[in-house]
Order: C-alpha cells, then structure tokens, then sequence
C-alpha cells in the first residue's frame, strides 16, 4: 500500500497557484491542518485569525461578499460547534461560497469528547444550501479541491492529513455526488465512507474468499446531497439487505442518509448502521477506537455473520493489514 504525507498541504500550494481568489484561514491550528506550506507561499492571501471560530466563519462570510473564496482550515469540531450561528446566518442563508476543512473528524484524534466531531454530518446536513464531503484516502485528498471549487455554494469538508493511503487510482479522481463501486454482487449491499471504507475493502475480500458471500461495495465521499435511486434498487433486489459503516454517529450520518432514501423509494429490506451508537467516544488510539466502537472489518464481519446465521471463523490474522499512523509525527505536529 502506498502512504502519502502532507497531501493537503503540497496539493493545495500546487492547485491554488493561479486561482488568487482562494484566501486561507486558519484558527490558529496553522500547521496542524496543513496549512503551514500555504501561509510561506502565498502570505498575502493568508489570514491567521487566532482562536476566534465565530468571528472567523462571519469574517470568511464577509470575504465571500466580496468576491473572494476562502478555505477555512481547522479542527472539525471548532467548525460546526463553536461556529453554527455564524455559519447558518452569515455562509449558509446568503449561499456564500465558503469552504469549510474539518480535520480530525470523528475518532482520529485521541483527544476523547471535546476534540471528536462525532455528529459533524448530522449537523452539517441539515442546513439548507450545505454541501457536504468526506475524505476516504490520498486520491481523494487530492481532487477534492477541484470539486469543492465547482460548488456555488458553501461546502464542508472532513478532511484528512498526516500520512494516508492512497486506496484508488490517482488517475480516478473523486468526482462531485458520484460514489466509488469498489465491488459487485448480489448477496449484499455495502456502503462506507471515509477511514472506514478502507475496513470495508478489508471485510469484503475475506468474506469473498473465505465464505463466497459477495457484496456490492460503495465508497461515499458526497453525503449532501445523496440521491442514488440504482444504488436503492440495488438494495431491494440484494438477498440480506444493506449495511453501513462510517466513522460518526449512527444517528445523522450516512446510515440516516441511506435510511430515508430507502423509505423514500420502498425498497423494504434490513438495515444495518455500523457507527458510534448514540454514545461519546473516550481518547486513546486510532485502531483501539474503531476496534472498541465497532469501526473496522471485524465488527462488519460479525455482523454479516449475524445476518446470514452462520460463523465464519474469520480473524483478524486473516486480514489484509491495515497501516495505522502514530499518534506523533512529523507530519502530525498535534495529535489532539
């Protein structure tokens, strides 16, 4: 598996280099969010604005009247917690072409409760005019931007950073509502998105090799809007139904999403949301994390063993390995 470090921060510098109405703001959190290589390069259309994400999102709104685009980088959590009035009334109701980077969403901070956006999509989405996107690996880090670009409107993204695999074909690059079918088959439907589509990939070829069991997997980076009637057909013709799995809450994220275009469309058939169940999550690791909160293949494997009434006698060892950054890296300058 190839691991990239600091996608964000080169590609940014690379892709913003004739767009000069693409200004970055950062809280404070400058070079945690990969901001750090922007800032040397392009200082005059950089705005570091301390440790004020109210002001900072009403300032942006502002800049966006104005003809500018600016790309406001900070930690998920700051974003759509400390900041929703001002997002709502100042970015959303004019439907001003702010773009939101939230990073660490979900467990990939051990940082526990304050610093994990765990309802981030259930939040985001139901504001009237949001786009919302998510990053699953380095292919997707790098074309995001140009999506986001295309976007008339204001875009939150769950960003990653650090060092992340590179899952899809650099030459496939995310495109704007269209999801990834990374596998084909009738037994079951899979829907995944960000770091947890990685797991899926993990589970889908174990229980094909292992117990023939075939699944049609999709790997979702637009959660807003989501309108995918052959994905919902798919559903009702597929013998045990749908599961999902993602790194949020099961209440507002993609599960929900799935759900009601599922009711929406009559497609009677189970559904299984895989997610933080209606609970916080504590600090600790990555991979402790999506072990404990059933996260990973594993937890997808039982469940399927669940589904189908039967043991598979699949274990971990038996997986495809999975690289897991530290916690404290060079290219993490902070982990919370």
């Amino acid at each position: 598996m190839e691991i990239l470090s600091k996608v964000h921060s080169r590609n940014l510098v690379r892709w913003s280099e004739y767009k000069p109405d693409v200004c970055v703001l950062s809280a404070d959190l400058t070079s945690s969010c990969e901001a750090d290589l922007f800032r040397d390069t392009y200082p005059e259309r950089f705005l570091s604005m301390g440790i004020a994400e109210q002001n900072m999102l009403a300032f942006a709104g502002g800049m966006a009247r104005q003809g500018f685009t600016p790309f406001v980088h900070t930690f998920a959590v700051f974003i759509y917690r400390r900041a929703y009035d001002q997002i709502a009334m100042s970015i959303a109701y004019p439907n001003l072409p702010v773009k939101m980077f939230g990073f660490l969403p979900g467990i990939l901070t051990p940082g526990g409760a304050t610093h994990q956006a765990i309802e981030d999509i259930s939040v985001m989405r139901s504001l009237p005019n949001m786009t919302v996107l998510e990053t699953g690996d380095a292919t997707d880090v790098e074309s995001v931007l140009d999506v986001v670009y295309q976007v008339s409107g204001p875009v939150y993204i769950r960003q990653l950073r650090g060092e992340i695999p590179r899952l899809f074909e650099a030459s496939e690059p995310m495109a704007f509502a269209v999801p990834r079918q990374l596998s084909e088959g009738g037994d079951l439907v899979l829907l995944t998105s960000g770091i947890c589509t990685e797991e899926g990939m993990r589970a889908v070829a174990a229980l094909k090799d292992r117990a023939k069991i075939k699944i049609s997997h999709y790997h979702i980076s637009t959660l807003k809007p989501f309108n995918h009637p052959k994905i919902i057909k798919e559903i009702a013709k597929s013998k045990y139904g749908v599961i999902t799995l993602e790194n949020h809450s099961v209440i507002g994220g993609l599960g929900t999403i799935v759900a009601e275009q599922m009711a929406e469309h009559g497609a009677g058939k189970p559904l299984r949301r895989l997610g933080l169940n209606d609970t916080f999550a504590h600090g600790a690791s990555r991979r402790y994390l999506m072990s404990e909160y059933g996260l990973d293949a594993m937890k997808l494997i039982e469940t399927v063993e669940n589904i189908i009434g039967k043991n598979l006698d699949i274990s971990e060892n038996s997986l495809a390995k999975t690289y897991t950054p530290a916690i404290h890296s060079n290219a993490k300058p902070e982990a919370l």
